[in-house]
């Protein structure tokens, strides 16, 4: 970006960059498909403890919560 330029940095920039994805836009991207990926595990987890958390109401088991036992 000269200094005598007749463009502005911004222009030359856009111009020279063009088609290009910037890095705050990759940064987005990869947070955002971090999340994507995340989701599955995570809803997995949570129906498994639905369906432990079931079978055992189905077996007559009560959840006793002891909060002595340390």
């Amino acid at each position: 970006m000269g200094l005598f330029s007749r463009r502005s940095d911004a222009e030359t920039a856009a111009t020279k960059y063009e088609g290009r994805e910037s890095a705050t836009a990759k940064a987005a991207r990869g947070r955002r498909e971090g999340h994507r990926r995340s989701i599955p595990g995570t809803a997995a987890q949570g129906q498994a403890w639905e369906d432990a958390d079931r079978a055992s109401e189905r077996n007559g088991k009560d959840r006793v919560t002891n909060w002595r036992d340390s």
